[in-house]
């Protein structure tokens, strides 16, 4: 895969976004929403997930119904975190890598969610290619998206406030690399991609800083918990989730399965050339088919760069 033509990627490398943002960041309504939203959309069990953008895995103990989940981030240190906040079970994988060159074998996660990422995708399409390749048919895949259709972004619209249009279905880039998306777009872009739209949540209805600071929290929560089922009609709020299935269900024969696991390289795949399996050299995963070497240090699978 030609690494020079992949789009640029947000890296969070040496942030304290787990601790300013969510733990000191006033975020306690939205982090219980997003509880609540998953716990409606994930399946009951799973063989294996893949946690795309995992971050410090503040999300991560939410899946407790699958039995193994790969955290990928393409920033070494939030999984240096994760590992801190999850400790470092056989039920966790850690991989660093870029999320336009998944380094994964095709057809291998029953499961895919990708939380609070997409807004920093510049290729959506192509981010979802490489998200459908590496699931099973049948799969889960749950998406969230900030959406731009919002009300507070039509109000400042209508007022002249705002110089972008809600309504149209192109994205809007109002900080680099930091994107919101029209729901009409991100619905064509998983159909072209053969994602089925299963469930559609709206979330953070009332994020707005001065009603977070006078109303408790737990009653925003119970308010926005019951508003969420509104999503399958209507999209005005910032955060939209939406849960897909890998195909179309017609096309879905059977009960579809994810590839066994024989060892830890049987499951990676060359993030340069495709090739497949990978040899275990314990401290390095070897690719017979360009020769290029990946690091693997302190349980972190680093597929970023290869090793010189």
């Amino acid at each position: 895969m030609d690494k020079q033509n992949t789009p640029p990627v947000c890296n969070y490398e040496g942030s304290d976004y787990q601790t300013s943002f969510w733990d000191k960041g006033g975020r306690a309504y939205e982090d219980r929403t997003e509880a609540i939203a998953l716990k409606r959309l994930l399946p009951e069990k799973g063989r294996i997930m893949l946690e795309l953008g995992a971050g410090a895995g503040r999300n991560t103990p939410r899946y407790r119904g699958f039995d193994r989940i790969v955290l990928l981030d393409y920033s070494r240190t939030q999984l240096e975190q994760a590992q801190q906040r999850l400790g470092t079970s056989d039920k966790y994988v850690f991989v660093a890598a870029d999320a336009y060159r998944l380094p994964f074998i095709d057809g291998f996660f029953d499961g895919v969610t990708m939380i609070r990422v997409l807004h920093h995708i510049a290729d959506v399409p192509r981010a979802l290619l490489q998200i459908k390749n590496v699931m099973r048919p049948g799969g889960t895949f749950i998406l969230e998206f900030a959406n731009k259709l919002n009300l507070k972004a039509i109000l400042r619209y209508w007022l002249g406030k705002q110089e972008w249009s809600p309504f149209t279905l192109q994205p809007v880039e109002f900080v680099k690399l930091n994107f919101d998306f029209h729901p009409k777009s991100i619905h064509y872009w998983l159909d072209q991609q053969d994602f089925t739209v299963q469930k559609t949540l709206t979330l953070s209805h009332f994020r707005i800083g001065w009603l977070k600071r006078i109303v408790p929290t737990g009653i925003l929560v119970f308010l926005d918990s019951i508003l969420q089922w509104t999503g399958m009609l209507w999209q005005l709020t910032p955060s939209v989730f939406v849960k897909t299935l890998r195909g179309k269900p017609h096309s879905i024969h059977g009960e579809e399965t994810a590839p066994r696991i024989t060892s830890i390289g049987s499951f990676f795949k060359c993030p340069d050339c495709g090739f497949l399996p990978l040899e275990d050299r314990n401290t390095y995963l070897e690719c017979y088919g360009c020769g290029k070497r990946w690091e693997v240090k302190d349980g972190i699978y680093d597929f970023r760069e290869p090793m010189k």
